[in-house]
C-alpha cells in the first residue's frame, strides 16, 4: 500500500457535524475511487449525535425519542462526541474485498494505541471494537443486591438494562469488572473503496451511551483511555500516536483479495 494521507478535519470548538464529515467521506470516496487522490483518513471530532448502522433494531434507540442519524455502514447504533477521536480511513482494497481484514487492521492498529497508553486491550470474538476484557464472571460483584446466578441478563435475551436501575449502565462497566469497549469500529466498502472507520473514547462522558443499547451489545459497556488510566488524556495527545500506529499498520498492510473458491 502507498502512502496514507491524513486530513486533520476538527476538534474542540472546530468539531465536525457529523452530516459535514459524511458528505466529506463521500466526496474523498469518490475521488479516491478515481485515483485523483491516494488512501486518505479523516480525523475528526464530532458534536454530540447517535448514528445507527444498518443492523439496529428499533428497540436498541433512544427512549426518550433523541433524533438518531441512520447510516449507511455496518453494525449497530453507537454514539459520538466531544472527547472521542473519530477515524474515516479512506483506501483502495483489491478485489474481490476483504472486508473483515481491513476491520481487524483497524482494531490492530487501535490495540496498540491503547497499549503506547500502558492499556491492555483484545478482541472478543464475534464482537467488532477493541475491548478491556473483565474479570471472570464468577469473581464479579454482585448486581443490585442479587447474586450472579440471579442476573437476569443472563437468561432474557430481550433485557433493557436503561429500564432496570444504573447499576446495569453500560457506562458502569468498569466499576462491575465486565468487559467493555474503548473503541468502536463499523465500515462500509463501496466499488473497492472503504468508508466509516473507528471511534476510540478518549475522554468522554460515556454516560452518553446509556440512552442506548450500545452496538446491541446488552451484557457488557463502554470505557474510557481516561477513565481506565485514571487521568486526564486529551485528544492532542492520542491524536499523533493515532496516526502512528495507522500509518504502521494500514501502509505495511499485504493487501490480499479475499479468497473465493473456484466454480
Amino acid at each position: 500500500m502507498g502512502e496514507l494521507r491524513f486530513v486533520r478535519m476538527g476538534f474542540g470548538a472546530d468539531s465536525v457535524e457529523y452530516q459535514q464529515a459524511w458528505d466529506e467521506q463521500r466526496r474523498v470516496h469518490a475521488a479516491r475511487f478515481q485515483d485523483e487522490i491516494p488512501d486518505t483518513c479523516l480525523l475528526l471530532e464530532h458534536p454530540p449525535v447517535y448514528t445507527a448502522g444498518r443492523r439496529t433494531a428499533p428497540e436498541e434507540r433512544p427512549l426518550d425519542g433523541t433524533p438518531v442519524v441512520d447510516v449507511d455502514r455496518g453494525g449497530k447504533i453507537t454514539w459520538h462526541g466531544p472527547g472521542q477521536l473519530v477515524g474515516y480511513p479512506i483506501q483502495k482494497l483489491p478485489r474481490p474485498v476483504d472486508v473483515v481484514a481491513h476491520l481487524r487492521r483497524l482494531e490492530d492498529a487501535m490495540i496498540r494505541v491503547c497499549a503506547d497508553f500502558g492499556i491492555e486491550t483484545s478482541r472478543v470474538e464475534g464482537r467488532a471494537g477493541v475491548w478491556i476484557l473483565g474479570d471472570p464472571v464468577e469473581q464479579r460483584p454482585s448486581l443490585g443486591g442479587l447474586s450472579l446466578d440471579l442476573d437476569p441478563r443472563l437468561t432474557d435475551d430481550e433485557f433493557d438494562p436503561r429500564l432496570n436501575g444504573p447499576e446495569y449502565a453500560p457506562s458502569n462497566a468498569g466499576q462491575r469488572r465486565e468487559d467493555r469497549k474503548i473503541c468502536a469500529v463499523g465500515i462500509r466498502v463501496a466499488k473497492g473503496v472503504t468508508m466509516h472507520g473507528f471511534a476510540l473514547n478518549v475522554n468522554p462522558d460515556t454516560s452518553n451511551f446509556d440512552k442506548i443499547i450500545p452496538c446491541g451489545i446488552r451484557d457488557a459497556g463502554v470505557t474510557s483511555l481516561a477513565h481506565e488510566l485514571g487521568r486526564e488524556v486529551t485528544i492532542a495527545e492520542v491524536l499523533p500516536v493515532a496516526e502512528k500506529h495507522l500509518r504502521g499498520v494500514l501502509e505495511n498492510a499485504d493487501l490480499r483479495p479475499r479468497v473465493t473458491a473456484e466454480g
